[in-house]
């Protein structure tokens, strides 16, 4: 079961506008029973309901919440299955909550990443080295391969692991809707979307969006990604390589051409949380602004995520000088920089993955898509103002509307963290003047970052038609 207590609801509420962070052992719980993590207040450890029905949740255990959706690019995983919620209509703040099925942080643990039915960054998970008590808890989560030599080897799966999951997350909360308790927040809505888990809670007048994600949970690295390890980043001297490479997750999405059953995804939603630390605000600011452009407008057919769109603002870290990536007012050129990336990448069918550059990921994009898209793009590179201040006005319809069903549904006032204006990575209208600014001065003119991943020493990057 998912929950927040009404005691911590303040504590939840100020986390709401901090940067992603991991939730550990031992750390006063920021949601309620389903991480089974220790609580001061109750002066004791005590395990998750979920992990009560059939033990098989590790009891000690570590769980990332990030700020914003699956929707929202959070983590690369873009199912076709997920249902379209509205800020504002359906809720009025999201998460995601990565909650390890299979913690794997010991160094005598024996484990077999089999890449060699999968596409890159896409992996298939045997079981076959691991004791008999784990095989015969989790042998229903399994798709089991017998081999000619008479050996069986059992692939975790992903889709029966979020099965499960949704089963047990909906006993807990039939079992915690029958027996309502006082402060409690109440469960909107529940539904599985592929291999995520989407609540809604109502706590107070907020409505808060949670996509819950079964994962399985590595310490270290993987070697398919030692090699990025070797090249210079931005984030050289700004934060430790052991901070970046903590850890790293399986998380259920398959590609395109895999085995839905059995492949996961690589994910790094942990080194990313920390090199987002290292970002300038203006380049965060002008991502969302892009982010809030594109994510309706390229969202049919499907083919742009915001995940590709973060995966190019990191290269573009990596390549562009820091002291222009530093300048605090360029958050206009930042974004025509990075609409002039995507482009680019479509144009070309070439994303590469920021962690392993050989995986590009818009290779299974059609040449129709592509040119779709392409011209969509080039009418926002026009007028890009102006698809910003739309973008702005629908952010600000959604928070009418959330601040109108609070007024109606709670006489209690529990500020909603959209409707003071000061998250200053929302887009903005000094941005769309700055935008307007840069068009009209500039006419025809493009300030634009080029990804060539077989050459990361220098920085690519575009002013008209000149290089630098």
């Amino acid at each position: 079961m998912v929950m927040i207590s009404y005691r911590r609801r303040k504590a939840f509420s100020r986390l709401c506008i901090k940067q992603d962070e991991p939730v550990r052992e031992n750390q006063e719980p920021l949601l309620g029973p389903v991480e089974g993590l220790s609580s001061r207040e109750e002066g004791g450890s005590h395990t998750c309901m979920v992990q009560k029905l059939d033990q098989k949740l590790p009891v000690a255990n570590e769980y990332l919440l990030l700020s914003g959706g699956v929707r929202e690019g959070v983590v690369d995983i873009d199912l076709d299955e997920l249902n379209v919620y509205a800020r504002g209509t359906d809720y009025d703040m999201d998460f995601t909550l990565l909650v390890p099925a299979l913690k794997l942080h010991d160094r005598n643990q024996p484990v077999t990443l089999d890449m060699r039915h999968s596409a890159l960054c896409h992996s298939w998970l045997s079981l076959r080295l691991f004791d008999e008590g784990t095989i015969s808890k989790w042998k229903d989560c399994c798709t089991i391969v017998d081999h000619i030599n008479g050996a069986t080897n059992y692939f975790f799966s992903p889709t029966k692991v979020a099965d499960w999951f949704y089963e047990s997350i909906s006993i807990v909360l039939s079992e915690i809707q029958k027996k309502p308790q006082r402060g409690m927040p109440k469960v909107e809505k529940v539904e599985k979307n592929g291999t995520i888990i989407s609540i809604i809670l109502g706590v107070g007048s907020s409505r808060m969006l949670y996509d819950i994600v079964p994962v399985v949970s590595f310490k270290g690295w993987p070697a398919v990604a030692q090699s990025w390890l070797m090249e210079n980043h931005f984030w050289d001297g700004k934060i430790t390589e052991e901070e970046v490479i903590s850890g790293f997750y399986l998380v259920p999405a398959c590609s395109y051409k895999g085995k839905k059953d059995n492949e996961w995804r690589l994910s790094f939603a942990r080194s990313e949380v920390q090199l987002k630390k290292c970002i300038s605000s203006s380049l965060m600011q002008a991502y969302q602004a892009c982010k809030a452009i594109i994510i309706k407008l390229l969202s049919r057919p499907k083919a742009i995520s915001p995940y590709h769109l973060r995966s190019m603002m990191l290269w573009a870290c990596d390549r562009l000088p820091a002291s222009y990536l530093a300048q605090e007012d360029y958050a206009a050129h930042f974004l025509l920089g990075l609409i002039d990336d995507l482009q680019h990448c479509l144009v070309n069918k070439m994303c590469p993955n920021y962690f392993i550059p050989q995986c590009n990921m818009l290779e299974h994009l059609s040449e129709d898509t592509v040119m779709l898209h392409a011209r969509k793009l080039s009418s926002v590179r026009s007028d890009p103002a102006e698809h910003l201040r739309t973008a702005i006005e629908h952010v600000k319809a959604a928070n009418r509307l959330t601040l109108e069903l609070q007024r109606r549904g709670s006489t209690t006032s529990i500020p909603s963290p959209q409707s003071d204006g000061g998250d200053p990575n929302q887009p903005d209208d000094r941005l769309a003047k700055k935008l307007q600014q840069l068009v009209t001065e500039n006419p025809g003119k493009s300030i634009s970052v080029f990804i060539n991943p077989d050459d990361v020493t220098r920085p690519h990057f575009r002013i008209d038609d000149k290089f630098f």
